[in-house]
């Protein structure tokens, strides 16, 4: 599978070291907003040794969005950017049928409906935190609360110090159990990659869902992921949830 990446900071370079190092996938290109490391291969940028992709850094200053989707094609883009990083490419990428997997933390309702109306050319995955870890997460915590939809609920998520906000994968579990955002509870620290737990407190026991992000490569686990089950679909706008609902149907073998 060809793939562009948009966005090359901390967690973009995790993603296409990942990226590289994968048999099925081809790290076509990176495209990041500054001049830095343009033209180079992103194989030699990241320093992955036994890598056979030329794939480059590629500059927004020195190539339209259009050139560039013509020019070196690709059947998935995936992206790391900014809140309105969709609006730069969108539309572009829509309109040649090249399927849209957005990593981008948070949104507002501007962003979303963009994604939606693009999702009738094309498709359109969205998660803030595209981890496998922590999308199992959610859909177990959501069983348990309609199991036992009394029960107490605290979000606790824990970030580095640098951090601003409250983090969009604990606003996205708060949105799935039903919460308002003061159920979260955040703490900045060191070099937190990422921790995120939900706390069900019954009157006689608690019990403790947690995903802890040991490496940002995570990231790049749950990109790959993403984009091969999302190989074949038809146009639409998928959510992890969509994705995963297939797997809890199909029956364990005897």
């Amino acid at each position: 599978m060809k793939v562009g990446l948009i966005g090359f900071g901390q967690t973009g370079r995790a993603v296409a070291t990942v990226i590289l190092q994968h048999p099925d996938f081809e790290l076509e290109w990176v495209l990041r907003r500054s001049n830095k490391q343009a033209g180079r291969t992103v194989s030699e940028v990241l320093e992955v040794d036994n890598c056979d992709s030329n794939g480059t850094v590629i500059s927004m200053n020195s190539v339209s969005i259009d050139n560039l989707l013509d020019e070196k094609r690709v059947d998935c883009i995936i992206d790391f950017s900014s809140e309105d990083g969709i609006f730069e490419y969108g539309r572009q990428a829509a309109k040649r049928g090249i399927r849209i997997v957005s990593a981008v933390s948070h949104y507002e309702e501007k962003q979303l409906s963009f994604l939606k109306q693009l999702a009738e050319k094309t498709v359109v995955f969205w998660s803030p935190n595209i981890t496998l870890g922590v999308n199992y997460l959610i859909f177990a915590a959501k069983f348990l609360k309609n199991i036992a939809p009394f029960v107490d609920i605290e979000i606790i998520e824990e970030h580095f110090k640098q951090k601003h906000g409250v983090s969009g994968t604990a606003l996205k579990m708060a949105e799935a159990l039903g919460l308002k955002q003061n159920k979260i509870n955040s703490v900045r620290a060191g070099g937190i990659v990422g921790k995120h737990q939900v706390i069900f407190g019954f009157k006689y026991q608690t019990i403790r869902l947690t995903h802890e992000s040991i490496s940002r490569e995570a990231f790049g686990n749950g990109v790959v992921f993403v984009a091969e089950n999302l190989a074949g679909k038809p146009s639409g706008y998928y959510t992890y949830e969509d994705i995963l609902k297939p797997f809890l149907n199909e029956r364990t073998p005897n």
